[in-house]
């Protein structure tokens, strides 16, 4: 008999129907959003789950679904998982790194662009009727991207896909800071230096922050950073909401502390915070960085196959693709579970 599993929100069909071909799936087509509790009735009896940024998985949901082996997260964050509950439970995470790096990058790179050029107050302007006089000179002047200082927050792969765009596409300085410093030969990839914190936002013209989330990145950008960047700068956070104060940054966009701000993610998605919405120099976007719909469908399909192998299927039986714990397979308790 074929173990069950759940797939908790709308994908490509393609991707159901090769999960469909090892598995019982009880599949939300709907897309609808579940509760917490909602989510807990449906896992009853499921072996694994296919979830996504919204499924908040933690001790509560795991202790309520003993059966669960595997969590297959489309996403390279997983801030929605209590890690280390999955681990003390024996239920193996995977999330879909590599697979929307490039995408990501340039949707961070359009985002920076935006926001440097006014692009979104700009065509509120237009649509608003208020464009009445031509030839302007300082209509919606806003500062250069080429030639200019790109500092980079956190410089895994989408940091450095970034990098090589602004230095070899646009001919930027690029700077950035990390918790530790990239070899040599990987710096001279992407044209990159490396600088502390300070120097980092104190130099930078435009700072894009690609810094996964944790506890220790929370607010990571606050009022006092925002006080060290220049008065003439950009920041574009791709990252996670929470590592910048979402809050802190909207008082330093109304105060012109900053020149303008773009925002892919927001603390307590998807409720934004009214200051944000209050301010016309900030460009917002609802969490689409990787929306492409190559990188959609190679995101959803690397979740199913790492859920394939997880649960002992297909030509990766045993084998996931890309475990955040991986630990966990080689537990008694894990190879005991049905």
């Amino acid at each position: 008999m074929h173990q069950s599993i759940l797939v908790t929100r709308a994908t490509f069909p393609d991707i159901v129907e090769r999960l469909r071909g090892y598995f019982d799936v009880s599949y939300n087509g709907d897309d609808t959003i579940w509760t917490q509790p909602e989510l807990i009735e449906r896992l009853q009896g499921k072996t694994g789950a296919v979830t996504c940024g919204n499924d908040r998985i933690d001790a509560t949901l795991l202790d309520a679904c003993p059966q669960l082996k595997a969590i297959c997260n489309i996403g390279v964050g997983y801030n929605n998982v209590d890690v280390a509950a999955c681990t003390a439970r024996s239920v193996l995470l995977t999330n879909t790194p590599d697979v929307l790096t490039e995408t990501t990058a340039d949707f961070g790179f359009a985002l920076m662009m935006a926001t440097a050029r006014r692009i979104t107050e700009s065509e509120h302007f237009l649509r608003c009727g208020g464009w009445k006089i031509t030839g302007r000179f300082d209509m919606f002047v806003g500062p250069d991207v080429h030639g200019t200082t790109l500092g980079i927050l956190g410089m895994g792969r989408i940091g450095r896909a970034i990098a090589c765009r602004g230095a070899f596409g646009f001919g930027m300085r690029v700077i950035y800071h990390n918790r530790s410093q990239l070899a040599p030969a990987v710096e001279a990839e992407c044209h990159a230096q490396y600088v502390d914190k300070a120097t980092l936002l104190r130099e930078a013209d435009h700072l894009i922050i690609v810094v996964p989330y944790s506890p220790s990145s929370h607010h990571a950008v606050g009022a006092a950073e925002l006080a060290q960047m220049k008065p003439t700068a950009t920041l574009t956070n791709i990252a996670r909401g929470g590592v910048v104060d979402d809050v802190a940054l909207a008082r330093a966009l109304q105060n012109k502390q900053i020149a303008a701000a773009g925002l892919d993610v927001f603390e307590g998605e998807p409720q934004v915070s009214p200051e944000l919405l209050a301010v016309s120099n900030v460009v917002l976007t609802p969490h689409i960085g990787s929306a492409s719909i190559n990188t959609r469908h190679a995101m959803g399909m690397l979740a199913a196959n790492n859920l394939i192998a997880a649960l002992d299927c297909g030509e990766q039986a045993g084998k996931p693709l890309t475990p955040v714990n991986p630990e966990v397979l080689t537990l008694p308790s894990w190879k005991s579970k049905s």
